[in-house]
Formats: structure tokens, sequence, C-alpha cells
């Protein structure tokens, strides 16, 4: 079987075992690798491989229902890391796959237009809905929509549009009563200005945020939407009491708090992605975009190297749309630095 028939049967079995296809699917690359070496490297998500360092969890955390104060609490310390309005304006949840899942049951569309190449889960959410979902080139196209999706800065090529650009498509929606949904999962590492929080118009926007991506915690399953409050209090009515464990609580509270960290994390980060780029560009890769946690590059032979860097138990993401391309996560200690610098260089002599 050649480099590309063996790419391509990997992503039908990523899209036929899953709703949409992720990276993270190391239990699929161990079927069809099973002679990689171990431990694998999982540079296919875009998740900081350098955790927060979890605090202390009460043991009450465990054997108690969640606290709604420490929810509030959440609320409010999230409200000020996003620079939302208020608290009123944030809702908590297990992760914003809820919310992409939660808001084509509460926003009635027909037509959903989506911005490029982006994170399959919103087309896909939308569709289970009933609506018909259409791929924009430009911003200016999501306004004719009932609702529109925008991945700000995009995954997986980090582009990124402008706040202000955004917000006056919000306000012409909104005054149609149709809603744009921008999913700000990469944002934290960017400028406070970057996002739209701190902007988001009154009405017709609603701003999500992932926690796990930029604090290493995707496990933790936590997530946030800023919008307006009469859509935030619908949010919170649709997902119930209890929809944010309380470990999560606990750590989500302490971890938004500490500004500190994440501007070292992301100084840090942004070192490990130029790093990257130079090892990538040596093997002939050709850079398109990305972010500190990862990063989007072509190569005419994509399916020859996802196969051997796979082969060395290296798990990069693959996209059976783009069959040029991968996206390569930034690795996270000396030894998994070794083995991709190894791999790579192996692979450009083949």
């Amino acid at each position: 079987m050649t480099a590309a028939s063996r790419l391509r049967l990997f992503c039908h079995d990523l899209t036929s075992s899953a709703r949409a296809p992720h990276g993270g699917r190391l239990d699929l690359a161990r079927r069809s690798f099973p002679d990689a070496p171990q431990p694998w490297i999982d540079l296919s998500t875009g998740v900081n491989p350098h955790p927060y360092p979890l605090p202390h969890i009460a043991p009450e955390a465990w054997t108690r229902l969640p606290d709604a104060d420490a929810l509030a609490e959440l609320e409010g310390v999230a409200a000020c890391a996003y620079h939302a309005p208020s608290s009123a304006h944030v809702v908590a949840g297990a992760g914003t796959q809820a919310f992409i899942q939660w808001l084509p049951r509460l926003i009635p569309a027909r037509r959903v237009a989506v911005l490029g190449l982006t994170y399959e889960e919103h087309a896909l959410a939308w569709r289970l809905s009933g609506a018909s979902v259409e791929r924009v080139a430009t911003v200016e196209e999501l306004a004719r929509a009932d609702a529109a999706v925008v991945v700000n800065p995009n995954n997986p090529d980090g582009r990124l549009e402008q706040a202000e650009r955004l917000a006056e498509v919000g306000r012409r929606m909104a005054r149609n009563g149709r809603l744009l949904v921008v999913d700000e999962a990469f944002m934290d590492m960017l400028p406070p200005s970057s996002s739209l929080v701190p902007n988001l118009p009154n009405g017709g926007v609603v701003v999500l945020r992932s926690f796990g991506k930029a604090y290493g915690l995707p496990g933790l399953r936590l997530g946030f939407a800023v919008c307006d409050a009469q859509l935030a209090a619908r949010l919170r009515t649709a997902m119930g009491p209890w929809s944010v464990s309380g470990p999560a609580l606990t750590i989500g509270t302490a971890a938004l708090a500490d500004a500190s960290w994440l501007g070292a994390r992301s100084a840090e980060l942004e070192q490990a992605a130029l790093r990257l780029d130079a090892l990538l560009a040596a093997a002939g890769f050709a850079i398109i975009g990305g972010l500190q946690l990862f990063r989007l590059v072509s190569h005419q032979r994509a399916a020859f190297w996802f196969e051997h860097l796979a082969s060395c138990g290296i798990l990069t993401r693959a996209f059976a749309e783009r069959p040029s391309w991968l996206r390569f996560g930034v690795p996270g200690s000396p030894q998994a630095w070794e083995r991709l610098e190894g791999a790579l260089r192996v692979g450009h002599g083949a």
C-alpha cells in the first residue's frame, strides 16, 4: 500500500469513527501503526504541552455536587480574564463543544454560513439541526445567513480577522434577529485587543472560549460562552444544573486568575514555535500559518511524511480535503524534540 493510500485509509477511519475528524486519535494511530515505538508523541492537537500546575482540590469537590457559588466565582474570574462586560455575560460549560451543540437547538436557522475551511464540528452541529450549511470565503458574506460561524484565530491556519470587522457584522446580523458565532478557542495567547469580547455588541453575537487548549488540560472539559445577558440566561437554562464539575470549578478559577502564568507560557511557546518552524523548513516543508500552539505546513509528499512520522511514533494532523497539508503541535519535552528532529532528519534523506 502506498503512503497516499494509507493516509486516505487513516483519514477515512478517522471520519467514520467520530462525528467529525479530529486530532488526538492515538487509539486509531496505535491500531493503524502497531509497530510504532512507544510512547507515542501526539503532535496532532493544538494543546499546550505544558499544562497548568494543578492546585489543591478539596475532597468535597469530588464527593459533593458542584457548588453554585463556586460556579458564579468561576464565571466572574472568566469575565475578568476575557474582559467581558460582567459575569452575567459569561456562561461556563463542559467545553466549548457543549455550546457548539446547544446553540443550533436554541437558535432557529435555515441557512448557516461558515467562514473558510475550519473546525468541522460547527458545520456538523448546524446540519444535524436541519440547517443548510455553506462555506463562504469572505466575512461580508456571513451577514446574509440566518446564523454564521467564524473561528478566530482560525484552526488550522491561524488566520485572524479584525475584531472591529466582526463586531460590525454582528451588529448587522443582530438588527435582523440573526446570530454570529465567533469561536475564539485559540485566542488566549494573543493580545486582548484581538478578541471580540472587549467590544461585544449588545446582542447578535456569542463568543466561545476554550480553557483546555491554552492551559493544557483538555480532559478537564471546560469552556465558556460570552454573549448578551439574555442569551446567556437561555444557555444556562438549557444546559441545566451542574454543567461544570467540582474539580473543574477549582482548577479553572485558579488558572484564569493566574495571568502571569499564561503570559510566561505564551512567550515560551512563541519561541518553541519558531524552533519548530526552523526544523520543518529544513526538512522541506512550506509554512502556511499557525499560532503558538501549532504550525500548518504543506509538502508535495505530505502522505509520505505522515506515514513516516507515524511509523516513528509521532502523530500529526492530516487533512483529507487538503492532502498536501499537515499540522504539527509543539513538542513538550527534550525527548520529544529529539525524536522529532531525528525523524525529520531521516525522512528528509529518504
